[in-house]
């Protein structure tokens, strides 16, 4: 059984000092909005009692789906390093960027640059782009597909964007993959669902992301970006493929969304009418009293897979 960690939007915090030069742009709008709500709601309390019921479940790998910082800024970009540092080995831990981590243009470079021991995969399989997308990296039974969705936009935007030269690079790493015998997570930031979040900071490319997905299959698909613990289905080669969210990594009291949560993925080979059995567990912040507690767990079978398990189940129960 290989255990998956997925974290996603920590926004690390606080903001380093910002100057007025570097407010001149995009960045004025993130930084109002961290000094009016997130400064509030975001705290290094909720995220550093994530990461350590994280770490003390001693996962296998960890994969970060983007936002690790606000405004993209030179400083954020060595704090992120540092904190990726302290999660475990690069070799353990896998990251992609999001729309945060690409707040102004040159700023994804920058962050791709700073955070190659995490992105750097194997090679051969598929060419990458200049900031080091997709990336595939093998891991017991796994192949970890990092994708990036992440670009600077406008002002108060939060869009990302797949492309179909991604695509078809991915498309060739899920074949590989599949042909080797080993379980497909791809790794993104927005989620490819329609639907999942508003048009202001929805996913452009979403249809050419679920044609390669149905095209060439995988196993499972998890993001961050709405902040919420989501499931949603969608089409893959071999049947439908779950797309997991899960709520931001440092939420806490004082805002509507859900407080701050991790899930762990667990992967397990089944048989020829299953060959995957992934499971899920989510794991979060409670109430006032900053524990972390379990806070729902399941095996993801698509919907009509499970309803002809129960009906298997409910006829032997009777006979």
């Amino acid at each position: 059984m290989f255990r998956l960690a997925h974290l996603s939007d920590v926004h690390l915090g606080p903001l380093p000092d910002v100057t007025y030069r570097q407010l001149a742009s995009k960045r004025i709008t993130g930084y109002l909005n961290w000094q009016m709500n997130r400064a509030k709601t975001f705290n290094v309390g909720a995220l550093g009692a994530i990461v350590s019921d994280m770490l003390a479940a001693k996962p296998d790998h960890i994969a970060v789906t983007g936002d690790l910082m606000n405004l993209a800024l030179a400083d954020e970009i060595a704090f992120s390093v540092k904190w990726l540092e302290t999660l475990g080995s690069p070799h353990d831990v896998s990251v992609v960027p999001g729309n945060h981590d690409a707040y102004v243009p040159g700023a994804l470079r920058k962050a791709s640059i700073a955070w190659r021991p995490w992105t750097s995969g194997e090679h051969g399989w598929a060419k990458a782009n200049d900031n080091g997308y997709p990336y595939v990296r093998v891991r017991g039974d796994v192949a970890i597909v990092g994708v990036s969705s992440a670009r600077a936009s406008a002002p108060f935007l939060a869009t990302g964007n797949f492309t179909e030269l991604q695509a078809r690079r991915m498309g060739r790493i899920l074949d590989r993959a599949k042909a080797e015998g080993l379980a497909r997570v791809i790794l993104i930031h927005h989620p490819p669902v329609r639907g999942a979040a508003p048009a202001h900071k929805r996913l452009l490319g979403i249809g050419t992301f679920q044609k390669a997905v149905a095209r060439h299959g995988a196993e499972l698909v998890l993001h961050g970006h709405t902040h919420l613990p989501t499931l949603y289905w969608i089409g893959g080669k071999d049947g439908m493929v779950p797309v997991v969210g899960v709520a931001a990594g440092g939420e806490s009291q004082g805002h509507e969304k859900p407080l701050a949560q991790w899930n762990l993925i667990e992967v397990e080979r089944g048989d020829g009418d299953q060959p995957w059995h992934i499971h899920l567990t989510r794991r979060g912040l409670v109430g006032h009293t900053g524990q972390i507690a379990q806070l729902s767990t399941e095996e993801l079978v698509e919907p009509s897979r499970r309803a002809a398990i129960q009906a298997r189940t409910a006829a032997k129960a009777t006979a």
